[in-house]
C-alpha cells in the first residue's frame, strides 16, 4: 500500500516524518544515493575506455564523497529552518535527477548518463556544504580541466606520432596516390 513506512522510510523511498525530524538524515542519505549512481555508470563504462567527461563526472563524484563525514561529526553544523529548506530542495532535485539517470541507463544513454551523474553530484555537493561548510569542495570544472589533460596525455602516449591531418594534406595525398597508380 502506497505511503506505508517502514524503518522511518516511505514504501515511495521517502524518508518519514518521524526521520524528517532528524535535520542530518539528508547528510546520509546524500551520501548513499550518490555511492549507488556513482556505482551504476561505472559498470556501464567499464567495458570500454572511459572518455574524458566520462572520467571528469566520476572523479567529481568521488571528490564529493571523498571524507564524507558521519552525522556527529564536530565538522558537522546544525542548520536553521531555511538551511533545513535548502537541503529538502537539493534531496529532491537530487532524486528527480536520479529517476531521469535510471531511464537513461535503461535506453543505454551513456552521455546523458554522464551529464545527469554531474547533476546529482553537484546537489549532493550542495548538501555537503551546507552541513559541512568548511570543507573545500572542488567543482566540477576544475575537476574536468585536470581530468581533460590528464586523457589528452593519455592519448598522446597511445599514438604520439599521430597529429591533426589537415584537409588539404589529405587531397595532396590522394593526388600523389593517383598519380603513381597512372605511372
Amino acid at each position: 500500500m502506497s505511503g506505508d513506512m517502514t524503518d522511518g522510510v516511505t514504501m515511495e523511498g521517502m524518508p518519514s516524518q518521524a526521520a524528517v525530524d532528524d535535520q542530518k538524515l539528508g547528510l546520509g542519505i546524500a551520501a548513499e544515493r550518490l555511492s549507488i549512481v556513482r556505482y551504476v555508470f561505472l559498470v556501464q563504462i567499464e567495458d570500454g575506455i572511459a572518455s574524458a567527461a566520462q572520467r571528469a563526472s566520476l572523479e567529481y563524484a568521488d571528490a564529493v564523497l571523498i571524507g564524507w563525514p558521519e552525522a556527529d561529526s564536530a565538522e558537522v553544523v546544525e542548520l536553521s529552518a531555511d538551511q533545513l529548506d535548502t537541503v529538502r530542495e537539493q534531496m529532491t532535485a537530487m532524486e528527480e535527477y536520479i529517476r531521469r539517470f535510471s531511464a537513461m541507463e535503461s535506453k543505454g544513454d551513456i552521455d546523458g548518463m554522464t551529464d545527469t551523474l554531474i547533476r546529482i553530484t553537484e546537489r549532493v555537493a550542495e548538501v555537503r556544504r551546507l552541513y559541512q561548510p568548511g570543507f573545500p569542495l572542488p567543482t566540477f570544472a576544475e575537476i574536468r580541466r585536470v581530468v581533460q589533460d590528464e586523457w589528452d596525455e593519455d592519448m598522446d602516449k597511445i599514438d604520439p606520432d599521430q597529429r591533426e591531418v589537415t584537409a588539404e594534406e589529405i587531397s595532396q595525398e590522394a593526388r600523389e596516390q593517383s598519380a603513381e597508380e597512372r605511372s
